[in-house]
């Protein structure tokens, strides 16, 4: 069973911001000749990292909603300069949007299993014409 992390994206007001974030940073990455993956470090490893890499995805909360996916393609486990061990989540830039879904705030990462993590919007709500504080409004209502 695939199983999911989900983490706030802190300083991101849409999934638009995101995706140019994302843009920018693998643009970086190709100018440099480095690898065309993000790398999202965290202080902590996941234990149950061999279930999410490969297979998983890191669902991003955006002012309060599931919004967007990304696939995990593996987790780095290194010790940066100052001697502590850290996990980079190495991801892919692709940005899957996700059905609105209202999440509480919470710190670092969660596990997600595949049954509580909301389905991909594949008929294209979230890039609608619908303004984004509308589509916000009506999830908290039920309706999306």
């Amino acid at each position: 069973m695939t199983l999911n992390l989900i983490k706030l994206c802190v300083g991101v007001d849409s999934v638009d911001d995101l995706r140019r974030s994302v843009e920018d940073r693998v643009a970086q990455r190709r100018a440099s000749g480095e690898e065309e993956v993000l790398r999202h470090i965290t202080r902590m490893t996941p234990k149950r990292g061999d279930e999410i890499a490969g297979t998983g995805s890191l669902y991003w909360v955006i002012r309060g909603f599931i919004q967007v996916r990304q696939p995990v393609l593996r987790l780095d486990a290194f010790t940066d300069a100052d001697g502590v061990h850290r996990c980079a989540i190495v991801l892919a830039p692709d940005l899957v949007p996700t059905r609105m879904a209202p999440r509480r705030p919470f710190q670092g990462w969660r596990y997600l299993s595949a049954a509580e993590a909301p389905a991909d919007d594949t008929a294209g709500e979230a890039e609608g014409d619908m303004p984004p504080e509308m589509r916000r409004e009506l999830a908290d209502l039920g309706l999306l």
